[in-house]
């Protein structure tokens, strides 16, 4: 008799995988005339504004002033992809937290047409390090809920800070 692991209740049945949400990225990123008008930056919060719901999806805009970005988060057990569509975003990718070997975080620069695509148990931190302001256009499947925040503990490994509901 064969056993299965238990599904950790972070992870959800996604209707989408992440190349199905960066082609959906990249769909909305091609219609500029749909974001473009849209685009606001502000201080001292980043400016955000949903494009578009599904029932089993959702599409943001958001944009960057230089040297803002993110905690380091979760996304409640939403897959996801985003795509920056203008200027640059830097992404720091972190182990799972509660990983049994901690890693240093992954480091990677984005710039238009970039996009990345990430499963349901993706931590990051993403910020514009450049000196342009940035956009960028991310879909998550299922709509985002939650979303946990995470400290860095110095040695790869993270520390639950707390978690949040999402509002629009």
């Amino acid at each position: 008799m064969s056993t299965v692991a238990p599904v950790p209740p972070a992870v959800v049945e996604n209707p989408r995988t992440p190349h199905e949400l960066a082609a959906t990225v990249r769909a909305f990123a091609a219609r500029r005339e749909l974001w473009e008008p849209l685009v606001r930056f502000t201080r001292p919060e980043r400016w955000y504004r949903r494009l578009a719901v599904g029932t089993d999806h959702e599409v943001w805009l958001l944009t960057w002033l230089p040297g803002q970005g993110t905690e380091i988060h979760d996304h409640g057990g939403a897959s996801g992809a985003f795509g920056v569509v203008r200027g640059e975003l830097t992404e720091r990718a972190f182990a799972l937290p509660g990983a049994e070997a901690p890693r240093p975080p992954r480091l990677r620069g984005l710039t238009p047409p970039a996009v990345r695509a990430f499963g349901p148990r993706h931590v990051h931190q993403v910020t514009n390090p450049g000196p342009e302001p940035a956009v960028s256009i991310h879909a998550y499947a299922p709509a985002l809920a939650t979303m946990s925040y995470y400290a860095d503990t110095g040695d790869g490994a993270l520390r639950l800070v707390r978690t949040d509901g999402v509002d629009d």
